[in-house]
């Protein structure tokens, strides 16, 4: 590398930070890390060559801190910053405040950040320069009697969107004027919290759209270039959930308009190092610029896989003066080579709203990593998802010579991935991986949040099959441990050392009790050593030829011999026949059940988080349903709700209280 750069430091946390490092490493650069005190032992601090401490748990004590960081840079010799993406990476401030340090800011200028990074800006600046933008308010007076009259000139739907945001925060669908001002309100709130800044723009709401964004790159000697699309259509709540390349509906004409759109945009702010051009596209093809984003994206390995670069060494050598690789000036772009897919793997209950989890990864298993499949994570086995950023624990990206098999490759990839801990969002991954929506090519952004019953708390087939599955698997392991155990005790002879369900003149029965969704469920098993005689109720399978061996069960249950992949830790085992994962918990089989009967009259936080808004006071009357206070965990807002109607008997949490999980927010008054 002709980079004069000995040394940088990464300003970012997590896999983003984890990657850079990588990267820095394989070119021979020094890395210094910057760390919070929640992040003391986390990967990127041990992956980098120094790691220096700046500040808090919270992103705005420590990661926002831009005076703290930079000092570090100087401190430890750093010559250049790069941000990552998030925090303080679309700063222009940041970006001017490291110039003038004397170090290089491994992104475009501020001045391009200042007239991009802002949506409103950039959507001006669009329609300047002939590309196609939807209706709506960009100007900076934020009088909310003014942005309602642009509301009903612009027409509804329309969409909130934060003016400095990024990431799916602080965005509001509102369908009628009677919406409004509620949703006006908590995307300022969410902004203001998020990104410091509550400034939003208004903007027609396009139906059933496609989210297709562009690649751009540029270098200091005015070349700028196009490194194709990705589509990012599959979307909750406006957080993307799966990423591809090539689009699947993007033909080569409309890549190509779409493409020259992109690189007008960058070429009009003489546009340096990597960014990134979001477009909305109609059913029919009609594209609307939508946002860019002044850094490196999330996504970005799904570009890499099909085109072969390193979009971050790309970045370090633009910022080092270099010019871009001549095969992509001479080209403008790069023929794509096959079909890369991302999806990312979140510690959050897919089944409870989505609610971010926490807590200690006790098991972290994730797929090989091959020429088909890369793996970019942050933690490992061990560590701990905090409730202070956002919570995906990786990102898995498959690669293949078509999408068919890019999809398939991605079946595979997430059935050998293991959590115990935080709950995931790995089941939910695996069913949105084999919709027809997504088989087919024809998800729009809405999707998935009009059909959500489509993805979330289905019960997956073949459940009795996973169940005697799951008891064998468990017999198996009980017979193969209990023997171990008593080899190492004092009376390795012992009676209780068999496992086998012996008895006395006729054959032994055991109660395997599995819990599974909150249900409690009893099998009976007569056997020993792999065959065995399993009843559940009306059911019964006989099991012959069982034996687990690398992870994987196989025996022939009632004449059909199957195959499945099988964890067992603890007492949890799961189950999974390439199709669909089945976890339980193993009970004792006689054990005392106790009421779980809850009461109503409380309001608790279902997980840690700031309290930011309470609209009730002790004596009101409150409707069920009725919102009572917002909380703000993992950058999310969570509305909690009154339980049933009644009157409130106190409220114990002031807006801007920390409260644990669990912890009474409000009493009703019983009635």
């Amino acid at each position: 590398m002709t980079s004069s750069f000995k040394s940088v430091l990464i300003a970012n946390r997590g896999e983003i930070a984890c990657r850079v490092i990588r990267t820095c490493r394989r070119l021979g650069i020094r890395t210094v890390a910057v760390y919070s005190e929640a992040d003391a032992t986390a990967q990127h601090v041990r992956l980098a060559d120094i790691a220096y401490p700046i500040g808090g748990p919270r992103p705005a004590d420590s990661y926002l801190r831009g005076d703290a960081i930079i000092e570090v840079a100087l401190r430890s010799g750093a010559q250049a910053i790069h941000p990552g993406y998030g925090f303080l990476s679309e700063n222009a401030d940041f970006a001017d405040a490291v110039e003038r340090a004397g170090l290089v800011f491994i992104g475009p200028s501020a001045d391009s950040m200042r007239r991009m990074g802002s949506k409103a800006g950039a959507k001006e600046l669009m329609s300047a320069r002939g590309v196609p933008v939807v209706p709506g308010y960009t100007g900076e007076d934020q009088d909310a009697a003014l942005l309602a009259r642009e509301a009903g000139r612009i027409g509804f739907p329309l969409m909130i969107k934060a003016a400095h945001g990024g990431g799916g925060k602080g965005m509001r669908i509102v369908r009628s004027a009677a919406e409004f001002g509620a949703n006006l309100e908590s995307c300022q709130r969410e902004a203001r919290n998020a990104f410091g800044r509550e400034r939003v723009l208004l903007e027609r709401y396009i139906e059933q759209p496609r989210h297709i964004e562009f690649q751009v790159f540029g270098d200091r000697h005015g070349n700028i270039v196009h490194l194709n699309e990705r589509e990012c259509s599959a979307q909750r709540r406006y957080q993307k959930v799966l990423e591809e390349t090539p689009s699947p509906f993007v033909t080569p004409e409309l890549r190509a308009r779409m493409g020259e759109a992109a690189v007008e945009a960058a070429r009009a702010l003489d546009y340096v190092n990597a960014g990134t051009v979001e477009f909305i596209v109609g059913p029919a093809g009609d594209f609307y610029f939508m946002e860019i984003n002044t850094r490196l994206q999330v996504e970005h390995p799904v570009t890499e896989m099909v085109l072969g670069l390193d979009l971050v060494e790309l970045q370090l050598r633009v910022a080092a003066g270099e010019e871009l690789p001549a095969s992509l000036i001479r080209n403008k772009s790069i023929p794509a080579n096959g079909h890369a897919i991302e999806l990312r793997l979140y510690a959050e209950d897919p089944d409870q709203g989505f609610l971010p989890g926490s807590g200690r990864l006790d098991k972290l298993r994730l797929p090989a990593a091959s020429e088909h499949v890369r793996i970019d994570a942050g933690a490992v086995e061990g560590d701990t998802v905090t409730i202070f950023y956002d919570p995906m624990i990786a990102k898995l990206i498959v690669w293949d010579s078509t999408r068919e098999a890019a999809l398939v490759r991605m079946r595979e990839a997430l059935a050998a991935c293991d959590i115990v801990g935080p709950k995931s969002n790995v089941e939910f991954l695996e069913r949105l991986v084999r919709h027809p929506a997504i088989v087919e090519g024809r998800i729009d952004t809405g999707y998935l949040d009009r059909h959500l019953d489509e993805f979330v708390g289905v019960a997956d087939s073949d459940e009795p099959a996973a169940l005697f599955a799951a008891a064998t698997a468990w017999l198996l392991h009980e017979e193969t441990e209990i023997p171990q155990l008593a080899r190492v005790s004092g009376d390795p002879h012992s009676p209780w050392a068999q496992a086998d369900g012996w008895r006395l003149g006729h054959p032994g029965r055991r109660i395997v009790a599995l819990s599974g969704r909150g249900e409690r469920v009893e099998i009976s098993a007569h056997g020993s050593h792999g065959s065995y005689l399993l009843e559940h109720g009306e059911q019964r399978c006989k099991v012959v030829h069982a034996a687990l061996r690398d992870g994987w069960l196989g025996a022939d249950f009632d004449g059909i011999t199957r195959r499945w992949r099988v964890s067992i830790d603890n007492d949890r085992v799961s189950v999974h026949d390439g199709m669909h994962r089945h976890a339980y918990l193993h009970a004792p089989a006689f054990a005392y059940a106790a009421d779980t009967t809850t009461s109503g009259d409380r309001l608790v936080a279902p997980m840690p988080g700031r309290v930011v808004v309470v609209k009730a006071s002790a004596g009101d009357e409150v409707a069920a349903g009725q919102e009572l206070l917002v909380m703000e965990a993992m950058k999310m807002e969570l509305s909690l709700k009154a339980p049933r109607a009644g009157h409130i008997e106190s409220v114990q949490a002031v807006a801007g209280d920390f409260v644990e999980a669990d912890a009474v927010l409000v009493r009703l008054i019983q009635p």
